[in-house]
């Protein structure tokens, strides 16, 4: 098969598809890779180690797209990259739909055949795809939240652990995945009070026998957020239905019970966000406030770390990038049916179910691709 990487082109984005290493395997395999120039330069893997893994580097980016059965990147199509989009063409990427109306559109009318990262399960349901950047992400909140709790920030000019004799920050943490568990984490030991709401008591109790600290946990109904966002000096949202828009949890009107300068990281932003006033920034221009709330929405936070993130999403993708160019695509998705679940979109048909609920769309059982 061959595959092409191109060089991510979203605001800020950093990150590339797949590590030199990566790369190595699938030419040790005997399929071809396309790498554009300069495409890792942002992870600090430049063009020389593709060269040496196997790769072959191309100056233009429509020739990695024409070139390529299979395009593997990090963020969804941008709309510069739109044309390149055809039918046969395999795009294997975060694409989180549900919350981009014209990108599903154009990509229902381009017909090519989208598996997302973020609905690839394993064989315990879990996201494996999602949660390498879905862990970075969440440690990530705390230290944006940290810097921007700082007064020349616009925050409280709270101190995240407090140091004797003064109370140290409370975060309110909205979901108990990966996001909310490794935001938890990392608040806790950074000395501060956290607070976090799941409506799967299963999971509070788990999290309640690991958490050590000024740790506890509220089941997430309307009223205990409205009640626990009252003396939150940071609130992470780190809710997550797969593949669906995510619910909004906080309303505009709730904002008013917070304290001025208080903090919301809305993880939850790519997919819309969990808070009814988050809406997508940039690493440029992260933040903005609303009434007295300072407002974190970038949508791609690992990006802000590239060399990790980029390294730790390549280990996750690499044996599906495999499956699918030793396979191909049917027998792949026959043989492995949490890979099947990434697909969102083949041949002008909507394949997921949740996104075919979000836009009102006709949903296509899972057809095989030929």
């Amino acid at each position: 098969m061959i595959i092409g990487i191109p060089k991510e082109i979203k605001i800020d984005e950093n990150r590339v598809s797949l590590s030199p290493s990566a790369v190595g395997q699938l030419a040790l395999h005997g399929h071809t890779v396309y790498v554009e120039a300069n495409a890792g330069i942002g992870s600090a893997f430049n063009d020389a180690e593709y060269v040496r893994a196997g790769a072959h580097i191309l100056d233009s980016a429509a020739d990695i797209w024409s070139k390529a059965d299979m395009v593997v990147k990090v963020k969804e199509p941008q709309p510069e990259e739109y044309p390149h989009l055809r039918e046969g063409l395999i795009l294997f990427t975060y694409l989180h739909l549900a919350a981009d109306r014209d990108l599903t559109h154009v990509m229902l009318d381009s017909g090519v055949t989208g598996v997302a990262y973020e609905t690839v399960t394993d064989s315990h349901g879990k996201l494996p795809l999602l949660e390498p950047m879905s862990e970075v992400a969440g440690r990530m909140s705390i230290q944006v939240a940290a810097h921007y709790l700082e007064k020349k920030q616009g925050g409280r000019g709270t101190l995240m652990g407090g140091v004797a004799g003064t109370p140290p920050a409370h975060v309110v943490v909205l979901g108990g995945g990966t996001v909310g568990a490794n935001a938890a984490r990392i608040a806790l030991g950074m000395g501060a009070e956290v607070t976090l709401l799941d409506i799967n008591l299963d999971r509070l109790r788990y999290l309640d026998d690991t958490m050590h600290g000024r740790f506890s946990t509220l089941y997430s109904s309307d009223g205990n957020i409205a009640q626990a966002i009252t003396a939150a000096d940071v609130v992470i949202g780190g809710v997550l239905i797969t593949g669906a828009k995510a619910p909004r949890l906080i309303r505009r009107d709730m904002l008013k019970s917070m304290p001025d300068g208080s903090v919301i990281v809305d993880v939850a932003v790519d997919q819309g966000g969990c808070v009814e006033t988050t809406r997508p920034t940039t690493h440029s221009a992260p933040t903005y406030v609303i009434d007295g709330v300072v407002h974190y929405g970038v949508a791609n936070m690992p990006g802000a770390v590239p060399r990790t993130s980029s390294l730790a999403l390549s280990n996750a993708t690499l044996r599906y990038v495999v499956q699918i160019a030793e396979l191909g695509l049917a027998e792949a998705m026959k043989r492995d049916k949490g890979l099947a679940n990434g697909l969102n979109l083949h041949a002008g048909h909507v394949t997921h179910a949740a996104v075919a609920e979000t836009f009102d769309l006709p949903y296509t059982a899972m057809p095989v691709p030929a």
